[in-house]
């Protein structure tokens, strides 16, 4: 089963899901935006992502900018700010048992199939 957490108002994220059903996959669909995301997925996903939480965060977004940059957080911190915000997870993240990618560019996501 593969799993893609997925903002659908996103480009990046529409690719991604585009391009599993362009290989004959439907996936699982979890909008975290809509649905939330918990610190204890987060940290699941850091783990099968092998990256630390600051890795995680979109550094393009407004909120970051403004209320974030610059900030030093321990990775705890982060998590519960983007459980709190999962507009600053970085997407879409594909998750395939154990492992999970960035699908950007989309064509990361081959290494999961």
């Amino acid at each position: 089963m593969i799993t893609i957490y997925h903002n659908p108002r996103c480009k990046k994220s529409r690719a991604g899901l585009q391009y599993l059903q362009e290989k004959g996959i439907e996936p699982k669909i979890v909008n975290y935006i809509k649905e939330g995301i918990s610190a204890e997925t987060l940290k699941d996903l850091l783990m099968k992502l092998n990256k630390q939480p600051v890795e995680m965060i979109r550094t393009q977004e407004a909120d970051y900018k403004s209320k974030l940059k610059g900030k030093n957080f321990t990775g705890d911190e982060w998590i519960k700010i983007m459980a709190d915000n999962p507009k600053l997870i970085k997407r879409p993240i594909v998750v395939r048992e154990n492992k999970a990618v960035w699908g950007d560019p989309p064509e990361e996501i081959q290494a999961l199939l």
